[in-house]
């Protein structure tokens, strides 16, 4: 156990939090006013005005967990466990979940929509962390400590699919594998659970239309132009045209509707063609170094039970980053994955913001050098 003493939250973290979403906030504006004076009755300000709420929502969340000592969260993931898993369970359910381009991944609150699958992220870090801190011993195990886990894992991975949610499964799978090769999972035992892993994410595409659509149009988005291939054609469009300095702020062609609902998933194409490749390298070096403060403060965490939350948390924000910026690029097929602090959303920006929260507490208790 390390020493425990309460020092300045890391402020690199926090300042680099706070510039990327204030670039995310104007990016959402500009890339959503045709969008929304076409389909909002000539409100252009319509999705701005939404993401303007969802940012302070998001900034009170994260000075709450800021403020709350992050070991008494892992006394409670138990139960924070039981409520996400209870939510996924139900929100399928016809009369329940409400349904949004034939996927039912939403509870209609009036005001704004609750995703469930963004707590599930939340709330599988800091179950697997608070568990695996107590007993990491046995994952030198196979079937003892590992596949308990995997379980865990895999029960979370049909609820989404029911829903379906492609990407949140993906996310979560990987960010909890993650954590368990940090708490001393063996490599040999992934690499066992590989090829049944890669059997049924092969099962899952080519037994549904839509999932092998998407990967006929990456492979080659040109075999159907106007239809599967449209949205990674035109992003590709949008970034090609931005150039080294790009088009300007404001001055984007793409998003007059050709991308589809550009201020979501593909929101960074739209950044790329305004502000170019330089801009594009802003963000990407914003991201870097979060990761960096985020593996800093996990590091030097004063325990185990920290330093795996502070990494789930770290990883969750750049594995995202990563497949977003995968998908607009065409290095990958289209999976519905938003941009971190960028991409609109209320949700989705809470909870991040939350999660962000807890790293900063961690931060307080870790030992090594601020900025």
């Amino acid at each position: 156990m390390k020493s425990t003493t309460k020092k300045p939250f890391d402020f690199l973290i926090f300042l680099t939090v706070l510039i990327m979403l204030t670039i995310g906030s104007i990016m959402v504006f500009s890339s959503s006013a045709p969008h929304a004076y076409n389909y909002m009755r000539g409100d252009s300000y319509h999705f701005l005005k939404k993401q303007l709420l969802y940012v302070p929502l998001g900034l009170f969340a994260m000075f709450v967990t800021m403020n709350i000592d992050y070991r008494k969260l892992g006394k409670l993931s138990p139960i924070i466990m039981l409520v996400s898993l209870g939510m996924l369970s139900v929100v399928w359910i016809d009369g329940i979940g409400a349904t949004r381009n034939y996927a039912t991944r939403w509870f209609d609150l009036g005001f704004v929509d609750f995703q469930p699958s963004e707590f599930a992220k939340l709330a599988m870090i800091l179950f697997l962390s608070y568990s695996l801190s107590k007993r990491q011993d046995t994952l030198k195990y196979f079937f003892k400590g590992l596949v308990p886990y995997l379980i865990l894992i895999g029960i979370h991975a049909l609820l989404l699919l029911l829903q379906p949610h492609m990407s949140a499964t993906i996310i979560i799978g990987l960010v909890s594998c993650i954590i368990l090769f940090c708490a001393g999972a063996k490599i040999k035992h992934f690499v066992l659970m590989g090829a049944p892993a890669l059997a049924a994410v092969g099962y899952l595409i080519f037994t549904s239309k839509y999932r092998m659509k998407r990967v006929t149009s990456f492979l080659n988005p040109w075999n159907d132009p106007t239809g599967a291939g449209w949205q990674v054609i035109q992003s590709l469009y949008a970034i090609g045209s931005g150039g080294l300095f790009g088009r300007g702020l404001g001055n984007s062609l793409q998003k007059f509707l050709y991308i589809p609902e550009p201020y979501n998933d593909f929101i960074l194409a739209v950044l790329a063609e305004e502000l170019g490749f330089i801009g594009v390298a802003l963000v990407l070096l914003l991201f870097l170094i979060f990761i960096w403060r985020g593996v800093k403060v996990s590091m030097n965490a004063p325990d185990a039970f920290g330093s795996l939350v502070a990494i789930g948390i770290t990883s969750l924000i750049a594995v995202q980053a990563i497949i977003n910026v995968a998908v607009v690029t065409s290095s990958m097929p289209v999976t519905g994955m938003p941009l971190p602090f960028f991409s609109y959303g209320g949700t989705s920006l809470i909870f991040l913001m939350s999660g962000v929260g807890i790293l900063l507490n961690i931060s307080k208790y870790a030992n090594y050098e601020r900025i």
